[in-house]
């Protein structure tokens, strides 16, 4: 199984088969009308984009660190399936294994947020139980969406899943506004999405990435006014990324994606205009990396 990789400074990155969803296109983009986001992300006849659900793994001093779970196996009815568009399930341990580790080998979980499209490969069923997947992972987890997903309101609940966070209850650990994994590498709570939503910023050996999660789901998502429908607090999210994402361009950042279904990584010149570098996703599964 050959996986996509961004190699810069002693770091990296590999994007592994987390599954993937097809959600609705109008609730993805919220506001902006289908003929100005359907230009830059396409819908299929049911107005379905495809948003993969593919885990970061972050490789540096020793530690195999990854970036949310993707939506697991064997969780889902066929009603559930066709809702969230549904068609390809995860394949972590055999994308583990194709880098020469397994699930033991996680060392860190950054989640950004808990949504059921983030948090259900956290877990995996064996015995009719639900049992860690990453047994040996700290979940690092925001205290604001901690608190939220333990008792969730009458939207959230939806999406906060008891099965995904249950069985990694005692490997979690909380914080409050940010939290550094290894030096330069930050889990930052911004809100917006949830309430506990937070993104990752890696400044480290003068390199510059950051992970703008779902706040910034995909490329597309580049306007600071394009949010999701549904984001609980879309005028947060509008300032977060006025806040952290445009002066990240001028910097000239490189962006990593979960959801996109084109992009796994980008970075944009300084005016925000023009995708400059890339690391595309291979839908034929060859090979795609690049060394900076």
């Amino acid at each position: 199984m050959a996986l996509e990789q961004l190699k810069i400074a002693d770091m990296t990155f590999t994007w592994l088969n987390g599954g993937v969803t097809h959600m609705d296109g109008g609730a993805m983009f919220g506001v902006v009308p289908k003929p100005l986001w359907v230009k830059k992300y396409p819908c299929n006849e049911t107005n379905q984009i495809e948003l993969r659900t593919d885990p970061i793994l972050i490789q540096v001093e020793g530690r195999n660190i990854l970036v949310d779970t993707g939506i697991g196996n064997g969780k889902y009815s066929q009603k559930a399936k066709r809702n969230f568009g549904i068609t390809e399930e995860a394949k972590l341990e055999e994308s583990l294994l194709s880098l020469g580790l397994t699930t033991l080998s996680i060392t860190d979980v950054l989640m950004t947020h808990m949504h059921f499209d983030h948090a259900s490969g956290a877990a995996i069923i064996q015995d009719e139980n639900h049992v860690p997947l990453f047994p040996n992972a700290t979940f690092w987890i925001n205290e604001v969406e901690w608190e939220e997903l333990k008792n969730p309101n009458i939207r959230s609940k939806n999406t906060y899943y008891e099965e995904n966070w249950k069985p990694i209850e005692r490997q979690v650990k909380n914080f409050k506004n940010e939290i550094e994994i290894v030096e330069g590498i930050k889990l930052v709570h911004t809100g917006g999405h949830s309430a506990g939503h937070c993104i990752i910023k890696i400044n480290r050996h003068g390199e510059q990435l950051i992970h703008m999660a779902d706040l910034m789901p995909t490329h597309a998502h580049q306007n600071v006014l394009w949010v999701l429908a549904y984001d609980d607090y879309p005028m947060d999210s509008i300032t977060m990324k006025q806040y952290h994402l445009l002066p990240a361009i001028k910097e000239g950042a490189w962006f990593l994606f979960y959801h996109d279904y084109k992009y796994r990584a980008v970075k944009w010149s300084h005016d925000g205009k023009v995708i400059e570098e890339a690391v595309l996703r291979d839908s034929g599964n060859e090979n795609t990396s690049k060394e900076c």
